[in-house]
């Protein structure tokens, strides 16, 4: 595999790849072999092995590429400081994000610079991918299931019109720069937090309506578990509330942000209440989601807990065709 003194002794790549990898032994040879495979060439591919413990089967995985790829090596971190690790060793005036588990198509980073390069004042630009895996979503697009409500801008990133999946995104290295990176603290939607830096500082974002690439969905995955992240979005937007300065407009849109997040962690925990027969702790969390949520579905559900527990309890199982969608579109 390709060493730092190596790099630095060849011309600068105009993209730099950036793959942070852990516990994906069993996926990064295919996510490898998509890259490889690009019709665009003038690329490098930087692997982190964020503290993986398969490191072992993963070397084993990536040896056949080692030729073609820079392999670093660094304690757990999570995704933002492994992303981070990439960012500074990349020589490219690009960068483009791809999970060790996802793939891309023949023709992704061709049209991605095809977009970049037409348009030279861009930042960044996301495009669609393909859902496969474990998931009743699976066969469909990202944004056939969430399409994008107009352009990306600060408070449409902010309110989820426009969601920019990390592994369809390819951005100016130098935005990311002067934006700070990804936020450390956070394993979860840490690129929510980047993207909204960006647009926030003025950032030129583009969405190209085309499917490129695919993103896996399994049991595993930091996407898997639709609780935690809601609390990782909450977390997200609760901390730019104290450190950006916010229009009237934007600190509001905020604040509603806020609020559907805590409203959408009380619909979760009344249910999980609910399912373990907790009916008054269940009432508790339920109340509190629909003084927010104002559900004519929720209501019922808390009437049938005064009346018939049984039934509610039946009626939350169908809830968890909602929060699987809510980490079927997460796709940090």
């Amino acid at each position: 595999m390709k060493n730092k003194e190596e790099l630095h002794s060849t011309q600068a790549p105009s993209v730099s790849v950036i793959i942070p990898a852990y516990n994906t032994a069993d996926y990064i040879g295919e996510t490898l072999e998509s890259v490889l495979a690009q019709s665009f060439s003038d690329f490098e591919v930087i692997v982190i092995n964020d503290g993986s413990p398969d490191t072992e089967r993963l070397e084993k995985s990536i040896a056949p590429f080692e030729s073609r790829i820079i392999y670093l090596k660094r304690d757990n971190g999570g995704p933002s400081a492994a992303r981070n690790t990439g960012l500074r060793q990349a020589q490219g005036e690009y960068v483009a994000f791809l999970d060790s588990d996802d793939t891309w198509f023949t023709d992704y980073l061709w049209s991605q610079m095809q977009v970049l390069r037409q348009n030279p004042g861009l930042d960044l630009v996301y495009t669609d991918i393909l859902l496969f895996g474990d998931s009743p979503f699976a066969g469909k697009s990202y944004m056939e299931l969430d399409p994008p409500k107009g352009a990306a801008t600060f408070e449409s990133v902010l309110v989820e019109d426009c969601r920019i999946p990390t592994s369809g995104t390819v951005a100016r290295r130098q935005t990311l720069i002067d934006a700070g990176l990804f936020d450390e603290r956070f394993i979860r939607s840490e690129d929510y937090d980047l993207w909204l830096r960006v647009a926030h500082r003025g950032g030129r974002i583009a969405y190209q309506r085309k499917v490129l690439g695919r993103h896996r969905i399994h049991a595993q995955s930091l996407a898997a578990n639709g609780e935690k992240l809601l609390a990782a979005e909450l977390d997200v937007v609760s901390k730019l509330t104290r450190t950006l300065d916010l229009t009237p407009r934007e600190r509001s849109l905020a604040e509603y942000r806020i609020a559907r997040a805590e409203a959408y962690l009380e619909l979760a925990r009344g249910k999980a209440c609910l399912l373990a027969g907790d009916d008054t702790q269940a009432r508790v969390s339920l109340s509190k989601a629909n003084s927010f949520l104002r559900s004519p579905k929720l209501t019922a559900v808390l009437l049938a807990l005064r009346c018939s527990p049984g039934l509610a309890r039946f009626t939350a199982l169908a809830w968890r065709k909602l929060l699987a969608r809510r980490a079927t579109l997460s796709v940090s």
